[in-house]
């Protein structure tokens, strides 16, 4: 084992500034991979959306209401 002073004393205490600086680093990183993520999947899913053939909906009559009978 090689004597360093890592191996016999606990490593500096980390300010609150730094650790709240990579932690909102690494959270913009994993929002920017979800919005890509999200961006490409929404990208392939028009594309299909597009491919496939327009059917026209079937045209349903309208109903007609019933009158009311004047008193």
């Amino acid at each position: 084992m090689t004597m360093t002073k890592h191996a016999f004393f606990k490593p500096e205490k980390i300010s609150a500034r730094d650790k709240a600086a990579t932690t909102s680093e690494v959270a913009r990183q994993i929002i920017e991979t979800e919005t890509a993520d999200r961006t490409r999947k929404t990208v392939l899913l028009r594309q299909l959306r597009e491919a496939q053939p327009i059917e026209p909906k079937p045209v349903r009559p309208t109903r007609r209401r019933k009158t009311a009978i004047a008193a």
